[in-house]
């Protein structure tokens, strides 16, 4: 069973910068396709990007892309998710996640296998 922990998240104005961090332990972090999501107050959780196993394949939603690269560090066992060019919109709770299934991460939050807590990252204007 994987464990997710997310890191790096906090107050940036707006046009900052941040790099969020996912730490993942207990599994073979390598055969696992990685995503990052968020979820705004009041809002349902959204999907933000994906990598498969090897980052060779990354997908992003239309809001961040341009903004945001996801990357990950098979060595180390950890995904980041490095967001340029922040907005005000950018803010909530963001989430890393794993599963075996790349299609699974980019396109079917609600089987995702395993999840972290979470890292609040806030915008001001």
């Amino acid at each position: 069973q994987v464990q997710l922990v997310e890191s790096g998240g906090g107050l940036v104005q707006a046009g900052g910068s941040l790099r969020l961090s996912c730490a993942a332990s207990r599994g073979t972090f390598s055969s696992y396709a990685m995503g990052w999501f968020r979820q705004a107050p009041g809002k349902e959780r959204e999907f933000v990007a994906a990598i498969d196993w090897s980052g060779g394949s990354t997908a992003y939603a239309d809001s961040v892309k341009g903004r945001f690269a996801i990357s990950r560090d098979n060595a180390k066992n950890t995904v980041y998710l490095q967001m340029n060019s922040l907005k005000p919109e950018d803010t909530a709770v963001y989430y890393c996640a794993a599963d075996p299934n790349y299609r699974i991460v980019r396109a079917l939050l609600g089987r995702i296998a395993y999840w972290g807590q979470g890292t609040q990252v806030t915008v001001s204007s």
